[in-house]
């Protein structure tokens, strides 16, 4: 082939998928790798969905989403020049890694963390500058602290961080954020945030509300259940969330997508049963696991993460077998979403031959 694809572009990942499930012995396929909501969207959401599909097709939707953007920042009590939206919140952490770093700058991220971060960094030019976790699988702040040079732009702290469910605390923000200087944006990336039950831990927008230099990622596409329609959001201040409209890719959001996301909303009483629902099956699942012998970190997100090591692969296949697809990190350990009722109960029954492994 005679064109030339850009010097380096090779040495960049693809990013993975979570794979389908093959069928188990009694004709399961659980899908338990993509940290996808297992619940069917809410009937007052569908019926709003169903009702926006004629003239949502054929026309572009509207940049603006001026129906979501009121909703959004009535509901979260912010401004509508703080919203900027985007297909998913992986979509807008593109946005602020273009519109912040370049070239020679940096863009730091704790690891291991969200797959993506590496990738949509090197995808911008910019350095990717990974932190370890600790022992704990938290995220290491004042070690973060120390690695930031004049080059720094930007920091992801995912939290709860995908894939450990481990959460950063508000002390341990606060502490953070004393030693970053005012010009380095800090994004609180909250993707999991409606799993979230721990009290202690750090809540976005209220760093948002205090600092000049914070900006938080949410998303639809965990706990309402829309990861098929793309719809994510980041609240920044205003210059920050102008110049991630100006790197949006043009009519990105659906009509369909805002519109699920005005309804989803309006009904968020509903979903928190869901949510409740999953957070005590999380529970369930952590227990049951940790009964069979596997060391499952507790988790505050809408998955579990085991720590397997070298037995990764092998842990994997043993779900595999039974007809349960989960997320495996070789040479660190494997996550699994939590599913509905009976695909966890798949779960738990060959955890112990999972367990017998490490």
């Amino acid at each position: 082939m005679s064109v030339s694809i850009r010097s380096g572009f090779e040495r960049i990942p693809s990013y993975r998928a979570g794979k389908s499930a093959k069928l188990g012995p009694d004709g399961l396929s659980a899908k338990l790798s993509s940290n996808e909501n297992p619940y069917d969207p809410l009937p007052s959401v569908l019926e709003a969905l169903a009702a926006a599909l004629p003239t949502s097709v054929n026309r572009y939707p509207s940049i603006a989403a001026p129906e979501l953007t009121a909703a959004l920042a009535a509901r979260l009590g912010v401004e509508p020049e703080n919203l900027a939206f985007g297909a998913g919140s992986v979509e807008v952490a593109s946005q602020l890694i273009h519109a912040l770093a370049g070239a020679g700058d940096e863009v730091m991220y704790a690891w291991r963390s969200f797959e993506a971060y590496p990738i949509l960094v090197q995808l911008a030019g910019a350095t990717p500058v990974q932190v370890a976790l600790d022992a704990d699988g938290n995220h290491d702040l004042p070690a973060m602290a120390d690695a930031i040079t004049e080059r720094t732009k930007l920091i992801f702290v995912c939290n709860p961080n995908n894939p450990t469910g481990t959460v950063v605390t508000q002390a341990e923000v606060e502490a953070f954020l004393a030693r970053v200087p005012d010009h380095v944006l800090v994004v609180l990336d909250e993707a999991y945030v409606h799993f979230n039950v721990d009290t202690d831990s750090a809540v976005g927008l209220d760093f948002f509300k205090r600092f000049t230099n914070v900006a938080v990622l949410h998303t639809f596409s965990k706990a309402y259940g829309l990861a098929g329609l793309r719809l994510g959001y980041a609240v920044a201040p205003p210059e920050v969330a102008d110049a991630l409209r100006k790197a949006a890719v043009p009519f990105g959001l659906s009509a369909l997508a805002q519109a699920g996301g005005v309804a989803s909303l309006a009904a968020e009483s509903e979903l928190q049963e869901r949510v409740d629902t999953l957070v005590d099956e999380r529970a369930r699942l952590t227990t049951a696991l940790r009964a069979a012998g596997l060391p499952v970190i507790d988790s505050q997100a809408n998955f579990v993460w085991i720590p397997a090591g070298e037995a990764s692969d092998a842990l994997a296949s043993v779900y595999a077998e039974r007809g349960v697809s989960v997320r495996c990190f070789p040479g660190d350990g494997i996550r699994i979403s939590v599913g509905a009722r009976h695909e966890n109960d798949a779960v738990i029954e060959v955890s112990e031959a999972a367990a017998a492994l490490l």
